[in-house]
């Protein structure tokens, strides 16, 4: 099974649970995992991941925060199993809230600066319901300083396209318990793919 974790905004391919996922599965045989780097606008981000998931088989996404927007939108093209960790559900307003107008563009890093066109981008490529529901387990917390959990928790959890929810109380957006959960998340991954 080919993993490809999906980093989350101002984070990199070293991110820690990245490396979590790395470490846990240099232990087994049966897994291979990707960790790019997604420093770079949203519309040339999922082109770059659609561009590894044509490439390899038996592929599976995990995507934590704005790497969990990527995912579901992801999931919706190539029908790929995902799991979300604390997954962003409208981004271009998160960022808005965050830097508002007078900050942005927003100078991300050296080769991207985050700038209005991108945030209506990230608006027009959110898929409106979705899609594949049953190959997405979703992990939420409801400490998360960063994102409000119940946005997440309607979205999967609409009675015609419902995922897999698990939320857990307290927490935070780095969800610092997520090593463990690891085994959890790729057997749902291995079974989707069966």
């Amino acid at each position: 099974m080919n993993i490809i974790y999906l980093h989350g905004f101002q984070s990199s391919s070293l991110s820690i649970k990245g490396q979590q996922i790395k470490a846990f599965c240099q232990q087994q045989n049966n897994f291979v995992v990707y960790l790019p780097d997604l420093n770079m606008p949203p519309k040339q981000a999922l082109a770059y991941v659609s561009d590894m998931i044509a490439t390899l088989d038996q592929v599976v996404l995990i995507g934590s925060s704005l790497g969990g927007f990527y995912a579901t939108q992801l999931v919706a093209k190539h029908g790929v199993p995902a799991v979300l960790i604390n997954p962003a559900m409208r981004p271009w307003q998160l960022f808005h809230n965050l830097f508002g107008s007078e900050q942005i563009p927003y100078k991300v890093n050296a080769q991207w600066t985050l700038d209005h066109t991108q945030l209506d981008q990230l608006r027009q490529m959110a898929v409106p319901f979705v899609q594949d529901a049953a190959k997405i387990l979703v992990l939420l917390q409801q400490g998360d300083e960063v994102l409000d959990y119940r946005e997440a928790q309607r979205y999967y959890s609409n009675a015609s396209h419902q995922s897999m929810i698990i939320t857990e109380t307290n927490g935070k957006h780095a969800m610092d318990n997520f090593a463990d959960k690891i085994p959890m998340a790729l057997q749902f991954l291995s079974d989707c793919i069966k």
